[in-house]
């Protein structure tokens, strides 16, 4: 008797761009492959993951161009990247930059320096001097990749990567580029807070004319357009920050209205005049969690359901 020792050949790598409706799909639901044994993982809506890449709906292919990049070994997807170039935040930062965004892979080096490599070609074929990411597509959206936290569920418009994922990248050549952190406060611990922080907010109103209130639910295009022009004036200094452009404004105030609890969401003025802003999103990751993407035929019922069971926030904004 005898045994065949000889391992079957590895299938040969190709990275090409997405060229069909087909394989666009294929690009959004490769998450789930390569998360489908993570706890942790949460799956984004499916309809929401199309209407954020149909470049007829999202106002950011207005001023951006954006290619879709998939790695695949013979019929199967094995990764997935964007590569795009924001006019608008180059003109902003005066800046000569091409982003990456959207970067799924297997444990698999070569795949992920031939999609890195990819997306860094066709953005110096177009003019771009450094390509920073992942940036899912600015820094107003999901950005970076997890480094730390892999055993916590990630809150709602937040990425959570396999562990791998950072030495892939640096890997394949790419160096930090800057520190994102999250910070977490449990409010039955609220006592731990320094007191000043209570002492000042005691006084804005009296001692320096602001008053602060809920956001109007029923007025939310116009109260949203209030926030973000707080919002891009704080922020403009920032690493990496882009204004968001009116028809992004209405854009964005349509997706949150839908998940905005009024309790959550304040405004603060002065003399009429918006100064201060924070906007806190119910964590509904803690639903989604349990959708796998999909609302229909029974997820809506899943969703009222576990909606009521949200436990946590996210500050999305302040």
């Amino acid at each position: 008797m005898a045994l065949d020792m000889t391992l079957p050949a590895r299938r040969a790598l190709d990275v090409r761009p997405v060229a069909s409706k087909r394989e666009l799909n294929t690009f959004i639901k490769l998450p789930w492959r390569l998360y489908r044994n993570e706890p942790n993982w949460v799956p984004p809506l499916l309809f929401d993951r199309k209407r954020f890449f149909d470049r007829k709906r999202n106002p950011f292919y207005s001023h951006a161009e954006v290619e879709f990049f998939l790695a695949w070994r013979g019929e199967t997807p094995v990764g997935r990247i964007t590569a795009q170039i924001d006019r608008h935040f180059n003109e902003f930062q005066h800046h000569d930059w091409g982003m990456f965004g959207f970067f799924e892979c297997e444990n698999d080096p070569e795949a992920a320096r031939a999609l890195l490599s990819a997306a860094a070609e066709w953005l110096a074929a177009r003019g771009r001097d450094r390509m920073v990411g992942p940036m899912d597509f600015t820094t107003n959206d999901e950005c970076g990749v997890l480094v730390e936290g892999y055993d916590r569920l990630p809150t709602v418009l937040t990425n959570w990567h396999h562990p791998y994922y950072p030495g892939l990248i640096e890997g394949a050549g790419l160096t930090q580029a800057m520190d994102l952190y999250m910070w977490s406060l449990d409010v039955r611990q609220r006592d731990h807070v320094h007191p000043a922080i209570w002492r000042v907010a005691a006084e804005v109103e009296s001692k320096y004319g602001i008053t602060v209130r809920n956001m109007r639910k029923k007025d939310m295009e116009a109260e949203i357009g209030r926030f973000l022009e707080v919002y891009n004036a704080a922020w403009e200094r920032n690493w990496g920050f882009v204004p968001l452009t009116e028809e992004e404004v209405r854009h964005y105030a349509k997706d949150l209205k839908q998940i905005l609890d009024e309790n959550w969401a304040f405004i603060a003025e002065k003399d009429g005049e918006p100064v201060g802003a924070a906007l806190t999103l119910p964590d509904y990751n803690q639903v989604f969690k349990r959708l796998n993407g999909r609302l229909l035929p029974f997820g809506w019922a899943k969703f009222l359901w576990y909606k009521r069971k949200i436990d946590r926030v996210r500050v999305f904004a302040l």
